[in-house]
C-alpha cells in the first residue's frame, strides 16, 4: 500500500488544518458544525448536524473500545467498559472539542450564540461527534480512527499509567462527608431531544449550594458529568470550616470601679 501523500496545509482550512484532514467534500464539514438552533430560526435550512452525531458517536465507541481491546488484553469485559466512559464522557469529548477550537466554528442561532451555546459541554461535545461522522463519511473508518487516537492519545497514556476507575460521584461524596453529613443531591434540570438522542441536564446541590451542572443522554450520564464538573471547580472550598482562631493572650484585670 504506497504511503498517503501529505495535503499542504495552503488548501486547508483553519479547522482542517488543526485536525489534521482535508475534506473532500466540504458540505460534509459544514454540516458537521451546523447546529439544530440555526434550523429553528431560518425556515427550511438543509440540514444540521445531530444525525452525523448519532454516526460519529458509534464510530467513536467502536475505535475506544478496538484500541483498549488491543491495549489492556488481560482486563475483563467490566474494566473495559468503565475505561471506555473514561475517554467518551460528555466532559472528556467537551475538551477535545475545545482543544481544537470547535465552538468558534459553529454555526447556531443567534439566541443560541448569545446564551453561551459556543461553550457549552453538551453543544461541544455533540459538535466532537458530529465531526467525527463527517471525517468518518468523507474518508472512511481509516480516517476517522486516526483522528480520534491522535486526539484521544493523552487520554490513553493516563489510563495505562492509571487504569483504575474513578468514580465522581463517589469521589465527590466522599470529600464533602468529610467536611458535613449531608450527601450531595442530583436534580433533572431539562430533558429535551428526540428519543434516540435525548439530552438530560442535571445539577448537584449540597448544603444548598448548586456545585456545577452536566449534561447526558441518560440520567445517569448527567450526574455523573455533573460531579465530575464539581470536582474540578470544588466550590465547596467556601464552605470548610474555618480553624477557630487562637486565643487572645488575657490582660491584666480592670480596677474595679470606685464609688
Amino acid at each position: 500500500m504506497l504511503p498517503k501523500t501529505p495535503i499542504p496545509r495552503s488548501l486547508m482550512n483553519p479547522l482542517e488544518e488543526r485536525v489534521g484532514y482535508k475534506f473532500r467534500n466540504s458540505l460534509l464539514l459544514a454540516e458537521a458544525l451546523t447546529h439544530s438552533s440555526v434550523s429553528l430560526e431560518r425556515k427550511n435550512y438543509p440540514f444540521d448536524n445531530q444525525r452525523l452525531e448519532f454516526l460519529g458517536d458509534a464510530v467513536l465507541q467502536l475505535v475506544v473500545t478496538e484500541h483498549l481491546y488491543r491495549l489492556f488484553p488481560d482486563f475483563s469485559e467490566g474494566r473495559l467498559t468503565k475505561l471506555r466512559t473514561r475517554v467518551v464522557s460528555r466532559a472528556g469529548l467537551k475538551n477535545h472539542a475545545s482543544a481544537i477550537g470547535l465552538g468558534g466554528h459553529l454555526m447556531m442561532g443567534r439566541g443560541e450564540d448569545a446564551s453561551g451555546g459556543r461553550t457549552r459541554p453538551s453543544t461541544l461535545a455533540d459538535a466532537f461527534e458530529s465531526l467525527v461522522g463527517a471525517i468518518y463519511l468523507d474518508g472512511g473508518y481509516d480516517e476517522a480512527r486516526d483522528f480520534i487516537l491522535r486526539e484521544t492519545e493523552d487520554d490513553f497514556a493516563q489510563m495505562a499509567a492509571e487504569p483504575e476507575e474513578i468514580n465522581p460521584k463517589g469521589r465527590l461524596q466522599e470529600i464533602l462527608q468529610a467536611i458535613a453529613p449531608s450527601a450531595p443531591a442530583y436534580e433533572v434540570l431539562s430533558q429535551s431531544g428526540p428519543e434516540h438522542l435525548k439530552q438530560f441536564e442535571c445539577r448537584v446541590v449540597w448544603e444548598g449550594l448548586e456545585l456545577a451542572r452536566g449534561a447526558g443522554h441518560s440520567k445517569k450520564q448527567a450526574e455523573v458529568e455533573a460531579a465530575s464538573a464539581a470536582l474540578e471547580a470544588r466550590l465547596w472550598t467556601a464552605r470548610e470550616t474555618p480553624r477557630p482562631a487562637a486565643p487572645k493572650p488575657k490582660g491584666r484585670p480592670a480596677p474595679a470601679a470606685r464609688d
